[in-house]
């Protein structure tokens, strides 16, 4: 159905030639999927919009062949694809945030597609969509036919996405990074459904990830990309058992597993700098990990949560004297050891988040004791918070912003330190800030730069860094790795566990990921509804689960074959 021979696509600019795609080759047939795979620039998207004819101007695209079925992509008119795209060939953007109009319903959205492609009636098209609606499992179609974007979960976004996409019964199906910072649970959802969607209409589907876990679930043949070319192309399960190339042998190894505990993952650089670790050195055994948490059954809390409680009220009717709440946050109570780190877990709208501001009281709690260090937060002026802060930090979920982009991010590092008044002068801050950007990986010179000129990894190592540079003791990491490619992944949690054993941070690591949380815990909590509903050590909780909820999370969590 797909054919592509020597495909190479560069970019222009006013100073230089890029070339992101190097003489890609690739075959697809009807009902198969392709998993394409690689880190961030490594040409994955770039090779999707290149087969939907959606690259800008600046772009050019050469091939010996780049056919669809009997068509040669290359050489439509703009006329001519423009039919094509949508109706035989269709794809899923990778953000469902940004991808949605939201000055548009989601409805009017997908019959928009309907009413370019096909003859039916207004009210034909309407009965269509929300058929398709019923097909993606979304809740109330009627309704969500009506709703705008804001208006529905991240999950439900992608839904409306994949019914937009298979609106026309496409040919062919391209699904861009579909399942990235979704909750495990949705994600697997999401993949069921392709499946399902793909058996039904007999579609090809190029399914492109930097999560070969994800890959493995999906994914008939598996093309590994790295730096613009393929270095591996073969079934799913031939790359997973002998992965011929020191690239997809990082990538596979870098993402945390679940049956072993380890000391330190190991990195795609590890693999190709030929410094891996041996497997059995790099093993912490059940005695090794018992002995740690005995360990901290000896020692005085750091901090301690009873009865935590954070409601948001809800607007009522304008005749209404009841007042409704959101219990975001209800009855949450826990105690945590100095350099113990608690893995929070749960789906989005649990209440994560939530509970880790109020506990800093970025939001403020709405009943309940937060003890740290003997003294209740709760009962603290906003002075006396302020003089606390800088033992008390966060790292927040998306570094893009979470970053001044005007301010340069050694300025961004030395000003708390400035603001809670630590070191006696600027000279010796600013040396501080290079010190930290060793730590985190990173080089003084980059001191001068500005966030834009920087990947996501190197942002999220700017962001620890600021949180760390006034020397906390307690720190809370909120879904800090969760967009990251799987080896950025990597680094970072291991950079977090590092600087945790030198100066003894104590950490709660908010995450949907199953996998990374397990590597990085001592304990695990399990949120749901706003309450934790299940508390253990990591060991316990992954093997011996006791709640319903818990086993349906790491029942979701895709295996990957491990050789």
């Amino acid at each position: 159905m797909l054919s592509i021979r020597n495909l190479h696509i560069s970019f222009h600019s006013q100073s230089e030639k890029v070339l992101a795609v190097e003489g890609l080759n690739l075959e697809l047939a009807a009902g198969k999927t392709l998993g394409i795979v690689g880190e961030s620039g490594s040409g994955k998207s770039v090779t999707s919009l290149a087969i939907m004819r959606l690259l800008g101007k600046n772009a050019e695209i050469s091939a010996d062949s780049l056919r669809f079925e009997d068509k040669n992509l290359l050489e439509l008119s703009p006329e001519k694809m423009r039919a094509l795209r949508g109706k035989e060939i269709a794809m899923i953007f990778q953000e469902p945030m940004t991808s949605l109009n939201p000055v548009f319903t989601c409805g009017y959205q997908v019959a928009e597609a309907l009413a370019l492609h096909t003859t039916l009636s207004k009210k034909e098209i309407k009965e269509e969509v929300i058929r398709l609606f019923q097909k993606v499992e979304l809740p109330r179609p009627e309704k969500i036919y009506e709703a705008y974007p804001h208006e529905i979960s991240g999950g439900q976004k992608q839904r409306v996405m994949i019914a937009m996409a298979i609106a026309c019964r496409p040919k062919l199906l391209i699904a861009d990074e579909p399942t990235t910072a979704l909750d495990v649970t949705v994600q697997k959802e999401v993949l069921q459904l392709l499946k399902q969607l793909q058996a039904e209409y007999q579609m090809a589907m190029i399914f492109i990830s930097h999560d070969l876990g994800v890959i493995a679930e999906i994914a008939d043949d598996v093309l590994v990309m790295y730096r613009g070319k393929c270095v591996e192309y073969d079934k799913v399960k031939n790359i997973f058992a002998n992965p011929q190339h020191a690239y997809t042998q990082g990538l596979i190894a870098c993402r945390p597993r679940i049956d072993v505990r380890v000391k330190r993952l190991q990195t795609v650089s590890d693999f190709l700098e030929k410094t891996v670790i041996p497997f059995a050195e790099n093993v912490i055994s059940a005695e090794t990990f018992a002995q740690k948490q005995a360990a901290f059954a000896t020692q005085e809390d750091l901090l301690k949560i009873e009865g935590l409680k954070t409601y948001f009220p809800l607007r009522g009717s304008f005749f209404s004297t009841e007042k409704n709440y959101v219990k975001a946050v209800d009855e949450v109570s826990f105690s945590l050891k100095k350099g113990e780190t608690l893995g929070l877990v749960g789906e989005s709208g649990c209440g994560k988040t939530t509970l880790g501001r109020s506990i800093l009281r970025l939001i403020e709690p709405t009943a309940g004791s937060i003890y740290y260090k003997g003294r209740n937060l709760a009962n603290l002026s906003s002075q006396e918070m302020r003089h606390l802060r800088k033992e008390m930090q966060i790292i927040f979920q998306d570094p893009y912003s979470s970053l001044n982009p005007k301010m340069r991010i050694g300025d961004a590092i030395l000003e708390p330190m400035k603001v809670h008044n630590l070191h006696e002068n600027d000279k010796i801050r600013k040396e501080k800030v290079f010190y930290w950007l060793e730590k985190v990986g990173l080089k003084p010179e980059h001191y001068q730069r500005f966030p834009s000129e920087f990947s996501g990894g190197q942002r999220q190592r700017v962001c620890i860094a600021r949180a760390l540079a006034c020397e906390p003791s307690f720190v809370i990491c909120d879904e800090s790795v969760s967009a990251l490619d799987v080896s950025i992944q990597a680094q970072i949690l291991n950079l977090l566990k590092v600087l945790q054993e030198e100066y003894n941070f104590t950490y709660i690591f908010i995450s949907h990921d199953l996998s990374v949380v397990k590597h990085i815990s001592d304990r695990v909590a399990v949120m749901q509804a706003g309450k934790i509903i299940e508390l253990n050590d990591s060991e316990q909780l992954y093997y011996q689960p006791n709640m319903a909820y818990t086993k349906k999370l790491l029942a979701a969590i895709p295996k990957v074959i491990i050789a």
